[in-house]
């Protein structure tokens, strides 16, 4: 018997590599003799770097960068086999940097993850694969930009402060300083909001009061995007804002694709792309996927769906999906081809104390998965 086990993180309690880990183990002690291919996966947010890493054999680099607020950090990205880079904008520029008082999505910067960036191309990399998701920046992408080199200036000459703010006083665009290396390298951006840039579903007014805008602030960081984004189609010929996904990670494909070759994919099918899933489904009797919590919003670009609607594509392969909690509607998510959803708590019980004993409730469940598979796999050969 063969079992493919495809599954992403428990946010705060299991990576993605522990969860994989711990359904082979209760794999393994129901059918000794089970053949189990493991792929740690994500959707292309946080955790992709760490489920690449893990599935890929590649390794991690740690690099002196600035939060969102510009303080000195050491952040991380992987280098994967192949040479390419993957980088999280959550790494140096997501909102866990902060704490919630100190969330200002006026002044909040992507340098730090531009200065991720630059560090792998100053190193030879050559492909950047680039996730957006769990940023605290509503920036439109210009201090990833400005720390490769691109400056925008006010009206004087003088180079904008921090902050999606301050793009309200852009007046001239200069792409004279922009890294020689970046030229030669390609980005794929990991990418499943469509929001684009500007107005009520856009950048600010969706995602803004997350990261701690008020409403207030709200109207004046989206009515500098919508500033930016004419500033950047007059001077640099580029209609990125009225790009599907442009709104995403407070706009920071506006700091990339008028410079750099892009192409934007769902995350979580780059993600099965580059660990060869389609291979291993060819050889698999059952998958086993999963996340932390699985609802209604699991539709929209989430693992569990990804990896069962990828499956069943290719053969008309059982797909269990194994979650720490169950949502409203995730019964919606049966008609994806996922086949039976199990979460593993196993009671009333706090959420500290299903933190504390995940690795164990999710052991017994997937054991418990095994056993039915197993019994009605018997049943089918009487």
């Amino acid at each position: 018997m063969n079992i493919l086990i495809a599954a992403d993180s428990f946010k705060g309690s299991c990576s993605a590599r522990e969860v994989t880990d711990t359904i082979e183990y209760a794999a393994k002690a129901v059918i000794p003799d089970v053949a189990v291919t493991k792929i740690p996966v994500a959707d292309g947010g946080e955790g992709t770097v760490d489920a690449l890493v893990a599935a890929m054999n590649g390794t991690k680099v740690r690099v002196p960068a600035h939060d969102p607020l510009g303080r000195a950090i050491t952040a991380e990205y992987g280098l994967l086999p192949d040479g390419s880079a993957v980088i999280e904008t959550a790494a140096a520029s997501g909102l866990t940097l902060l704490k919630p008082k100190e969330r200002d999505a006026l002044r909040a910067s992507t340098f730090g993850t531009g200065e991720l960036i630059r560090h792998a191309l100053e190193h030879g990399v050559k492909k950047i694969i680039l996730g957006l998701g769990g940023s605290a920046t509503t920036d439109g992408g210009a201090g990833l930009a400005q720390a490769l080199g691109i400056s925008f200036l006010d009206k004087t000459g003088k180079e904008l402060a921090p902050g999606g703010v301050h793009l309200s006083e852009l007046a001239q665009i200069s792409t004279a300083g922009l890294l020689t290396e970046a030229s030669e390298c390609e980005f794929v951006i990991a990418c499943d909001v469509k929001n684009r840039l500007c107005g009520s579903s856009g950048a600010a007014a969706i995602f803004g009061p997350q990261k701690g805008a008020t409403p207030d602030q709200v109207r004046i960081l989206d009515s500098a995007l919508d500033h930016y984004a004419s500033v950047l189609k007059d001077q640099l010929k580029c209609s990125t804002a009225e790009t599907d996904g442009s709104g995403a990670a407070g706009g920071l494909l506006c700091g990339i694709i008028p410079y750099f070759p892009v192409t934007i994919c769902s995350g979580i099918d780059l993600v099965l792309d580059l660990t060869n899933f389609d291979e291993h489904v060819k050889l698999a009797d059952l998958v086993i996927t999963g996340e932390g919590r699985i609802d209604s919003q699991s539709a929209l670009g989430k693992v569990p769906v990804g990896v069962a609607s990828r499956a069943k594509k290719i053969r008309n392969v059982p797909v269990v999906a194994i979650a720490g909690a169950k949502g409203e509607g995730c019964e919606a998510l049966y008609k994806f081809g996922i086949d039976a959803i199990f979460d593993t708590v196993p009671g009333i019980i706090t959420l500290e104390e299903a933190m504390e004993h995940a690795k164990e409730n999710l052991e017994r469940t997937a054991e418990n998965v095994l056993r039915i598979f197993l019994a009605g796999s018997q049943e089918q050969l009487r």
